[in-house]
């Protein structure tokens, strides 16, 4: 294409610099790469963490709350459910209310696992607050919220 148009190099530095959606990005990236560390003795990711927190509720979810809860649609959360489903540590059952739907629950298996995740997480997570310039990390809390 010889009329392409050319983006001077200073506007490239001038997105790299600036563009929150990238700074977000890699921040999450290595805060998953923190975590997935911490919590592989386990054999648990941190979205698999996040996920099974999730279902630590006194009565069984359906689906569509615990994916709006964490940002994902239904096909995704399906996906993400299997390999804690063939692990034994999650249960999806037919709603009794709605057939349509589906139940999302830990097992005892997958409330043991969890409860041996949550120390490894609330000793990486605050080592990670620590870390943070003048420790706000209720300030940052609050921001991201304000972008989701």
């Amino acid at each position: 294409m010889s009329n392409a148009v050319e983006i001077p190099f200073s506007t490239t530095l001038l997105v790299r610099d600036t563009c929150l959606c990238l700074h977000v990005q890699r921040a999450a990236r290595a805060l998953a790469r923190l975590f997935d560390d911490a919590l592989r003795p386990l054999g648990l990711t941190n979205g698999q963490f996040s996920l099974m927190m999730s279902l630590n509720r006194p009565e069984p979810p359906p689906m569509g709350p615990v994916a709006h809860l964490l940002a994902m649609d239904q096909t995704t959360l399906t996906a993400a459910l299997k390999p804690l489903q063939r692990r034994g540590w999650v249960n999806v059952v037919q709603n009794p209310k709605d057939k349509r739907g589906r139940l999302l629950s830990l097992t005892a298996e997958g409330k043991a696992v969890l409860a041996a995740a949550l120390p490894i997480w609330e000793s990486t997570h605050a080592a990670l607050e620590e870390k943070l310039p003048n420790g706000d990390a209720s300030k940052l809390r609050s921001d991201l919220q304000a972008l989701a």
